[in-house]
């Protein structure tokens, strides 16, 4: 399991997609993204035309280790694509519409480290290279409201424990890749 991380634009994504083509020729491309308006679709599609045409896509963001397990072919390593994405896509799936006044985003939390852990172990458990790319989000001015006050702290907690159980971890800056792990 490889850690890629990295700010918004930072070339994360194609840093990692040149690592694994350089290993693998199939690629099972896990896409966590959903095209919620018009600017989302456009980025899907950016990303969906810079990849290789043989590579297959699998879209969604829940229970990505079962995902791992049951769709990965044989000589397939895997891209998911992004774990920042995921984060987000769950909070707003487990939140159910309350209010962030209400949440309680400890229970929450719990709940997308227990998909996490499931990641980590169908990720460590494949026998081709799976790499995770991740937003670095920790690095800017503590956001103001509540509810990206905890999306920065959960997602930077999911960080530090996949980048501990990974085999390798890359921090991408402008484009370039510097393997910290």
């Amino acid at each position: 399991m490889i850690v890629v991380t990295g700010g918004a634009r930072s070339g994360k994504s194609t840093h990692a997609e040149r690592l694994l083509a350089g290993q693998c020729r199939q690629v099972l491309y896990i896409a966590t993204a959903q095209a919620t308006d018009e600017e989302m679709a456009a980025r899907i599609a950016r990303h969906q035309q810079q990849r290789p045409a043989h590579w297959r896509t699998w879209e969604g963001h829940q229970n990505l280790g079962a995902v791992i397990r049951r769709h990965r072919q044989s000589q397939e390593g895997v891209i998911l694509e992004c774990v920042t994405t995921l984060i987000a896509n769950l909070l707003f799936d487990l939140s159910g519409g309350v209010s962030p006044d209400e949440l309680d985003f400890a229970s929450l939390e719990g709940v997308i480290h227990h998909q996490l852990d499931d990641l980590i172990e169908a990720s460590l458990m494949c026998p081709m290279p799976v790499y995770l790319v991740t937003n670095e989000l920790g690095m800017g001015i503590t956001p103001e409201n509540r509810l990206a006050r905890h999306f920065v702290d959960i997602a930077g907690r999911a960080n530090q424990k996949l980048a501990q159980a990974a085999k390798e971890v890359w921090l991408v800056v402008s484009g370039i890749g510097v393997k910290i792990k």
